[in-house]
């Protein structure tokens, strides 16, 4: 592949990847890639993840709105780690909680304690987080995300896309935001378009229906 995988959006119009080589359904299997390939993001498609055009009879409004949570940086600190997490780039998606409930733990206050795991876990839960809203203080202080080295689309049932290592399709404006991990709307509820901000999760938004 000569050129850096991308994607673009299309204004009320659908995400359009590019040179992009690798990508996962919702079933986890493998999907034949195009080098340049349309991917809905106004969640009416039949044909998800791809368009199909749909989003000209929904009267799809490509323009971001009010995200569902606020743009901010929030650090949990403990003995050996801090945690940064910003609600506005979170997508919803639990794997923290899956990972490591002992430290992610929305029944309790703070839902976030670093000291009651490993750095281990900690790092898991960093690298398993798909939308980059959670961040570990890295040796210089700032806050550091964990991807791996692959470009790819993972697609979420009934969530975003899941992006990692491909140029986005916007500037990332959100604090600790990163370009090397994110996650896209494909619901077309978001108020942080293009990007997801967990409205689906909120509105129960299923992609089969």
């Amino acid at each position: 592949m000569n050129d850096q995988p991308k994607i673009e959006a299309r204004e009320n119009g659908p995400l359009v990847g590019k040179d992009v080589s690798e990508m996962t359904g919702e079933d986890g299997a493998a999907i034949e890639c195009k080098p340049v390939m349309g991917l809905c993001r106004c969640g009416q498609s039949k044909s998800k993840p791809f368009c199909d055009g749909s989003h000209a009879d929904a009267g799809f409004d490509s323009a971001p709105g009010k995200p569902a949570g606020r743009d901010r940086l929030i650090e949990y600190t403990g003995t050996e780690a801090t945690v940064f997490y910003n609600p506005m780039l979170c997508s919803h998606a639990a794997e923290c909680g899956r990972i490591a409930k002992n430290i992610f733990n929305p029944a309790e206050k703070p839902w976030v304690q670093p000291d009651n795991g490993t750095m281990d876990e900690l790092r898991a839960v960093v690298a398993a987080c798909p939308s980059g809203a959670l961040s570990l203080k890295g040796a210089d202080g700032m806050p550091a995300h964990l991807t791996g080295d692959v470009p790819k689309i993972t697609v979420e049932k009934n969530g975003p896309l899941w992006v990692e290592n491909i140029v986005p399709p916007a500037e990332p404006t959100g604090q600790g935001q990163t370009a090397e991990k994110y996650v896209l709307c494909r619901c077309g509820l978001s108020g942080n378009k293009p990007f997801c901000d967990g409205t689906h999760s909120d509105q129960g938004w299923k992609s089969e229906e």
